[in-house]
């Protein structure tokens, strides 16, 4: 959802060439890497609190959904972009993966493929992140906040269903 309400601020710069393909790949690459990296980190320390796992996949959501709640409220970077540079989605690449990193680390605590489960992370947010950038040409940036609100709600949700099952 990061990377979704970004393409949405983006895409209202209007008339990018090739910005939709060019931020999904960005977006998709590095959402599906940075989990694969707090996965593998997280497999190093998961013999340390395996009887904890349900509190530790609660906890990082949480903080991560209400990180994205937080920055749903708060102006995005984006509007102090007037040119959007390949180093630019480099960055702002990066900067909407490192939360992704720690989620990645719940993969470890998870019975899933980590390999799939990147893969779904990379290949969803290429598609969310194409269709970011033709709704924020198409909408402007009023969708943009709310989305990174939804997702961080959607995320903290999902935390407490680690709780309850």
């Amino acid at each position: 959802m990061d990377a979704f309400a970004v393409s949405i601020g983006l895409g209202a710069k209007k008339n990018v060439p090739n910005l939709a393909l060019r931020a999904g790949i960005f977006f998709g690459i590095f959402q599906a890497l940075m989990p694969f990296i707090g996965y593998v980190g997280g497999k190093g320390i998961l013999g340390w609190i395996q009887a904890y796992t349900h509190w530790v996949a609660f906890g990082l959501l949480a903080l991560i959904g209400a990180k994205m709640i937080y920055e749903g409220t708060q102006e995005g970077i984006e509007e102090d972009i007037s040119f959007v540079t390949n180093r630019m989605l480099l960055i702002l690449a990066i900067a909407t993966s490192i939360d992704a990193m720690a989620a990645g680390f719940s993969l470890a605590l998870l019975d899933v493929n980590p390999y799939v489960a990147c893969l779904v992370i990379g290949v969803i947010t290429f598609a969310f992140s194409v269709v970011g950038v033709f709704v924020g040409k198409n909408s402007g940036t009023w969708l943009e906040s709310k989305a990174e609100i939804f997702g961080g709600i959607v995320l903290i949700l999902m935390g407490f269903k680690f709780l309850i099952f």
